[in-house]
Order: C-alpha cells, then sequence, then structure tokens
C-alpha cells in the first residue's frame, strides 16, 4: 500500500507535517518502537510509530532519524498522547533525511494503526501469491507438452516480458516467433553465449546479467534434471540458457521464484528431447560398433536398412553418409569416457547449429539453412536431428546422410565442409573451454554405400588428428587435407620439428634481425612462385639482380641450393611447420 492511502484513510488519525513529494512510497509493513536504535529489527519500507520517549534533548531527533532513514523505513509516525505536539528538531530532521513524517492524534491507538496496515499489506500479498500460484498453473498447463514457446508465450503474455530460449552455442531453440519479441541478432545470440560460457568456465553457475548495445539481458541458466558425471563448469558447455530482455537484478522474489519455475520446465522439456535421442544414439553405436569391428558389409548394410526408420527419420532408403568425429581434451587429463560423453553433446550441437559451405551444394545454390524455427507444434528439436551422434569410448562419432539429388547418382548432394562446419558456434565454444579445453573435429569424405564406412570411420579419425595439430580451442579438418603433405606434419615429434627449422631459418632469423634483409619473406615469396625468378621479382617489387642476391645469401647462410627440388621441399616444409 501506498503512504498516500494512509493519509487518506479517515480513521487513523494522521496528519502530514513533512515529506508530501514522497507520498507514493510503498509501506510494507509496520513497526512500534521507542528504542533509540531499532535498525537490528529493521528490514525497509516500514511505518515506524514512536512515542518519542527516546527524546531527551533536540540532538537526539537527529541521531535517530538518520538510523531509521539508513534502515529505508517508508515514514516515521509520531503520536502526540505523551509529549504533546511533535518538536520542531525533529520535523526538521525529516526534513534533512527525506523521511515522511506524520503526527498521530492522542484519540487514536498504535494498534489501531498496525492492524490497518498489516490488514491490507497481507490483502496485498495474498493477491500477489494468487497471482504467482495461478501463473504457475499455466506454467504447467502449457508445459512441458507445448514446448519451451508455449512457456514464453505465458511470460510476454502475462508479464511483457521478452524471453528466448538458447543453446549453449547461442542457437535459438525457441522464443522470438512465439512471443511477438524481435528476432535476436546472430551476433547478440552470440555475444550472450560466449558470456555465458565464460561465466560457466570461470565457476560462476547462476543467473547472470549481460549488456549488449542498450540493452539488458539476464541470463538464467537451464539445469538438467537428470544427473551428469560431468563437473559443473563442464556441463554447462551443453547447457541451455533462458534470456530474458530485462534487468533481473532488482526483482522481486515472486517473480524470481516465477522465473525458476520457468527454466525448470523447460529443463524438463530439454532432457525429453534427449531422451528420445537415446534410441538413435544406441542404434548409430551398433552400427558403428560393426564397421570398427570389421564385420561384413552385407550385415552392416542391413542394419543400416533396418535401423533407418528410427536411426535418421526422413532419410532415404539408401543415402550418401559422411562420418565426423569429435573429442574433447583437457590440459594434463587423459581423454575418458566421460570427455566422450561432452564430445558427444559438443558434435550434436555443432551439426545442428552449422551454417558452414556444404561442398559440391554450394555450386548449385546457397547452402542449407542449419537453424530452423524449432518451436512448432510437435516441439522437436529438429536441426539437432539431422545426424545420429553416438560415443565410441573417448569419442563421439556422427552418421550424417546425404540423399543424393534426385536423378543424380554420381555424387551426393550437401556434403558437410570442414572450413565452415563449426561456424557460429566457435566464438561461445572457445570461451567456455579456456585455454585448459579444445574441441577437435574431423570430417569425412562421402561414401554411398556400407562398404565404404570403414574407410570413412578411419578418415575421419585422421582429419580430427590433422585438426589436433593445429592452435585455437576448436578446430576442424576435412579429408581434402589427408591428400597432401599436411597429413605427415602433425604426426613429426616436437622435438624434431623445433630442431628441423631451427637449423633451416634460424641463421636467416638472426640475419634479417642484424640487417633487416627480409631473408625469410623473399624465401617464402620465391617458393611461392615455384622458383621463378621474374614472377618473385614482381611479387616483391624488386629488381631480379637484387632477388639473385637475396636468395644467394640464403643459400649461403643455410648451406643448401635453391635450384634442388630437395632443398626447396625441406624449406617449404621448415615454413610450414614453424
Amino acid at each position: 500500500m501506498r503512504l498516500r492511502a494512509l493519509l487518506e484513510s479517515g480513521t487513523l488519525g494522521l496528519r502530514l507535517l513533512g515529506g508530501a513529494e514522497e507520498l507514493d512510497r510503498t509501506v510494507r509493513g509496520v513497526m512500534t518502537t521507542d528504542l533509540r536504535d531499532p535498525s537490528r529489527y529493521l528490514s525497509g519500507g516500514e511505518l515506524v510509530l514512536t512515542g518519542l520517549a527516546w527524546r531527551h534533548a533536540p540532538e537526539d531527533s537527529e541521531s535517530f532519524v538518520r538510523i531509521v532513514a539508513e534502515a529505508g523505513v517508508a515514514a516515521l509516525a509520531a503520536g502526540e498522547a505523551e509529549l504533546g505536539p511533535v518538536p520542531e528538531d525533529l520535523v526538521a530532521a525529516c526534513a534533512r533525511y527525506r523521511v515522511p513524517l506524520f503526527s498521530v492524534s492522542e484519540s487514536v491507538a498504535f494498534a489501531t494503526i498496525t492492524e490497518h496496515i498489516v490488514r491490507q499489506v497481507s490483502g496485498e500479498r495474498a493477491g500477489d501469491l494468487a497471482a504467482v500460484v495461478d501463473r504457475h498453473r499455466k506454467l504447467m498447463t502449457g508445459g512441458p507438452a507445448g514446448g519451451p514457446g508455449a512457456v514464453l508465450d505465458l511470460l510476454g503474455n502475462d508479464l511483457d516480458l521478452h524471453a528466448w530460449v538458447l543453446s549453449a552455442t547461442g542457437r535459438e531453440i525457441a522464443g522470438s516467433a512465439r512471443t511477438g519479441a524481435p528476432a535476436l541478432a546472430p551476433e547478440v545470440r552470440e555475444t550472450l553465449a560466449s558470456a555465458r560460457l565464460d561465466a560457466v568456465r570461470t565457476g560462476r553457475l547462476g543467473a547472470q546479467r549481460v549488456t549488449v548495445g542498450d540493452t539488458v539481458y539476464s541470463l538464467f541458466p537451464v539445469h538438467s534434471t537428470t544427473p551428469s558425471p560431468l563437473d559443473a563448469r563442464r556441463a554447462g558447455l551443453g547447457q541451455w540458457v533462458l534470456a530474458v530482455a530485462a534487468d533481473a537484478s532488482d526483482w522481486p522474489a515472486e517473480r524470481r521464484e516465477l522465473l525458476d519455475g520457468v527454466t525448470q520446465l523447460i529443463a524438463v522439456e530439454r532432457d525429453r528431447r534427449d531422451a528420445g535421442r537415446s534410441v538413435r544414439r544406441r542404434l548409430a553405436g551398433e552400427v558403428l560398433d560393426l564397421v570398427q569391428s570389421g564385420a561384413p558389409a552385407a550385415e552392416t548394410a542391413a542394419r543400416l536398412r533396418a535401423a533407418g526408420p528410427l536411426l535418421l527419420p526422413g532419410a532415404s532408403s539408401a543415402p550418401y553418409w559422411q562420418i565426423v568425429v569429435a573429442s574433447v581434451e583437457w590440459e594434463g587429463e587423459a581423454p575418458s569416457e566421460t570427455t566422450g560423453r561432452l564430445a558427444r553433446g559438443l558434435l550434436e550441437e555443432v551439426l545442428a547449429g552449422s551454417t558452414g559451405a556444404r561442398g559440391r551444394a554450394a555450386a548449385d545454390g546457397p547452402p542449407e539453412p542449419a537453424a530452423t524455427d524449432l518451436t512448432g507444434p510437435e516441439g522437436e528439436d529438429e536441426a539437432a536431428d539431422r545426424a545420429a551422434v553416438t560415443q565410441l569410448g573417448a569419442e563421439a562419432v556422427a552418421l550424417v546422410p546425404l540423399p543424393a539429388p534426385s536423378g543424380d547418382e554420381e555424387h551426393a548432394g550437401a556434403e558437410l565442409d570442414a572450413a565452415g562446419l563449426v561456424g557460429p558456434a566457435g566464438a561461445p565454444l572457445a570461451a567456455g573451454l579456456g585455454a585448459e579445453g579444445r574441441l577437435t573435429l574431423g570430417v569425412s569424405a562421402a561414401v554411398h554405400s556400407a562398404e565404404g564406412l570403414r574407410g570413412a570411420l578411419e578418415e575421419a579419425r585422421h582429419a580430427r588428428r590433422v585438426a589436433a595439430a593445429r592452435p585455437g580451442p576448436v578446430t576442424a579438418a576435412g579429408h581434402q587435407e589427408l591428400a597432401s603433405h599436411v597429413l605427415l606434419l602433425p604426426f613429426v615429434p616436437d622435438d624434431v620439428r623445433r630442431a628441423f627449422t631451427a637449423r633451416l631459418l634460424d641463421p636467416l632469423r638472426v640475419y634479417d634481425r642484424r640487417h633487416r634483409a627480409e631473408l625469410i619473406p623473399t624465401l617464402e615469396a620465391f617458393l611461392d612462385s615455384d622458383g621463378s625468378w621474374t614472377r618473385c621479382a614482381a611479387r616483391l617489387h624488386l629488381h631480379v639482380n637484387t632477388l639473385r642476391y637475396r636468395v644467394g645469401r640464403i643459400e649461403q647462410l643455410t648451406g643448401r641450393d635453391l635450384s634442388r627440388l630437395e632443398d626447396k621441399l625441406d624449406f617449404f616444409l621448415a615454413l610450414r611447420m614453424s
């Protein structure tokens, strides 16, 4: 209730002595006291009733008013029954500290005012509680069967809150299409997801506040309802988050409780979807167990045909296939079944959110969009179901169907491309993995029969090892890179690589530092120009004689001959490994 309502009541005997501009303050309770310092019993928002027994001298008013003002009281009401009219020093002190001051007529007992306030405040709280209960009832009716979108509808309609459910990498699971909120721009989703995963990595697991541009967002984690073998920070790498376009830091407890209930309902829906994929994961695991055990191709093909409708709903009976392998590694920790489970979840998310170019299909038109509105009546996360992902020990392995275009049996359409596989998920995952963790992925070529699956699995594993040799928390490599010298470099021991590059390139680096001769850039340009003096000189904007002098100096310092193929190859590999 408001102070104004107390003043306007004709039965409470209140007269305003100061603070007319503060009459819209809310009264949350009432307290009667004659203590000099009642602060330990105040929580803020009270109307303090006092008989002034604490006042022995004018200066006592200053101390008392300062204490109650710092406690955040709504107002002060002084009784006139004992000491007569309210003293001017109390009026002045209340004016200085902006505390509204009332006098209470001697004909009105403090108990009458207390009973009135308690009755009013209790009624309002009961109304608030009834509203909360009603919203919870609606939420339970609308979700989880109606999906996250049904839950967010209620937030938009009842509380005027724009909200979205985002995956750990910022992929939109539900939100804008159903609540009337504007769609979140990709860069906003990426910023929110990166901030969330960075917070999780550093152990800040609760709700958080993130400002993007002029908008404040509150992020509420959606915790799984099923136990996880992962610690909380690593489990957070696969966690959904409820993003609300509002600052929740000053929300009342009832509204925070409501949002907690919303996240619990969304968590139930998340776990329901995850459970729905368990059959597909098991079937994919059975197929891949046959593949890597060397079972006859006919047996693998028969298993694929039998499992097809459940394994990958909507895939054709004889699709082309690609295999993607993923691994999560932590500094100082050997890969394990536990890290394999995390890799499985991250691979599912990467495949669901991938917007990269898709091989040969790019030549025929734009890439197929990876993320769609996932809040349809069925509530199924279609993007996450484009591949069947299973766990093989410490690895995650995905079977990706690529139906051949109608009438074209010569190639598979829409082939996954490693260069665009990670896509928008890369930045948030990098924030969550930090300097201690890595996600590496390898992509095979497309195969059109069960006979080719074993080779595709090994190809994807080799490509992942190539990706693991690259710097960065999230890296991917494709089958195309296995046909070049790049395949050899990751398997050369680090000490051998360092010694090899130092022997060839250190003399040139030292010379460049001393003389600014740019021998290293000259060497790179000479090799890129296939040893052509004319093309290299034009590229470096040098006279051919100057170029010949520099190449001669390189040969003199290293003892190599750049006219020999073997020496050119050694320099080429040294530059790639440096």
